[in-house]
């Protein structure tokens, strides 16, 4: 079936003369365009705004609203229509104005035949031009939009695999030293909680919660003889035991993302007061994300139940914490970890172990344990 021809462009044609008006539209109807006419800049806007208009002839000077008010009212309200403007011999500089305004041709009254229809066909061609790129360009941003949700989408497809990853590798490493993953992710909820009352946010947070979870990735290549051994460590046991923060960092710093938690592993055994290792680090030197684990994990230990002693209270681990502080914890650390209060550290722990027992049950599987499990800073920290 023969495709019909597309129908003929409207065209309006303004001007406060009637005979201009009438000789225009008689002219521009015999070459086959449909034409409207009005006789003031008001009347074409309104016009304009009940039907669809892709081009306006107008004249430049009438009574009220002239010419250049309707251009802008135009390039306001109805961007794609093109405007050609008729002007006076005396009027060119104004003419000129108006295509620094968006016109896309002037032409003096009164225009040849030949003139208009090689400036309509000009303006129309242009238009669709102009129309064809902001469909092309609005397809382009569509698909970029689309891109761009399925990009992100990766991404958190990614992520929650290296999550996942990182889990594992850390549910590994607590399974090998007979306890559970809870004591890594305890770690990580108290290491948050306290960032996030320093006011610390977005990526920054992420990766310090990172670093609390991989903080003993380096016990892997501890020897099980000293790693597991009941007992107290000999000096050389111990000269194995405090080489972990170096072999994690050996470990995870090559991977980009883990850049910033390698820092906190290497650091995480260092003191405020620079009595720890490996480095003797004092102060500011040490990563914020290492003293604030620091906090966290000692936290942690001291709360937690091991087979040779109860945990002590919060309320006790609190006082010794906050007694530490400036000593063996940055004390801003130590004012935001008293900020949390007895009573929400506490709301972690227990929240965590409600979690642990709603998986648990989601998996049909008995519940392991007491739900308090090791800490993560001991006696072989």
């Amino acid at each position: 079936m023969e495709a019909l021809p597309p129908p003929p462009a409207r065209i309006l044609i303004v001007d406060d003369d009637e005979s201009v008006r009438d000789v225009i539209s008689v002219l521009l109807r015999e070459e086959g365009y449909h034409c409207d006419t009005a006789s003031d800049a008001q009347g074409a806007l309104d016009m304009a705004e009940r039907e669809d208009t892709p081009l306006v002839i107008s004249d430049m000077k009438m009574p009220g609203k002239d010419g250049l008010w309707l251009l802008e009212a135009f390039r306001d309200k109805h961007p794609d229509t093109s405007v050609i403007m008729l002007t006076g011999y005396g009027d060119t500089e104004s003419a000129v104005d108006c295509l620094r305004r968006g016109a896309v041709d002037y032409l003096l009254k009164p225009p040849k035949l030949t003139d208009l229809i090689r400036s309509i066909e000009r303006a129309l061609a242009k238009r669709r031009i102009e129309l064809a790129r902001k469909k092309y360009q609005k397809k382009l941003e569509r698909k970029v939009r689309d891109r761009t949700t399925e990009l992100r989408q990766a991404l958190k497809d990614i992520s929650v695999t290296y999550e996942n990853t990182l889990m594992a590798l850390v549910s590994a490493l607590d399974a090998r030293e007979h306890e559970t993953s809870d004591h890594s992710i305890r770690v990580v909820e108290y290491t948050v909680a306290i960032a996030t009352q320093l006011g610390i946010s977005g990526t920054a947070l992420e990766e310090i919660g990172r670093g609390a979870l991989l903080h003993d990735i380096g016990k892997i290549g501890v020897p099980d003889a000293v790693l597991l051994k009941p007992g107290k460590l000999t000096p050389d046991e111990w000269v194995e035991m405090r080489k972990h923060p170096d072999i994690g960092f050996t470990m995870i710093q090559p991977i980009p993302f883990l850049s910033v938690p390698a820092t906190i592993v290497l650091s995480h055994q260092e003191r405020w007061d620079g009595q720890g290792y490996p480095r003797n680090l004092q102060g500011q030197e040490i990563h914020i994300g290492a003293r604030i684990f620091a906090v966290a994990d000692t936290l942690d230990a001291m709360t937690s139940d091991r087979p040779y002693r109860r945990g002590t209270t919060f309320a006790n681990a609190v006082a010794e914490i906050t007694r530490c502080g400036g000593s063996q914890f940055d004390p801003e650390v130590v004012r935001a970890f008293n900020a949390i209060g007895e009573t929400g550290l506490m709301r972690i722990k227990e929240d965590m172990l409600a979690r642990r027992r709603a998986r648990e049950a989601s998996q049909q599987t008995p519940p392991g344990g007491s739900g308090v499990v090791a800490p993560a800073v001991d006696e072989k920290g």
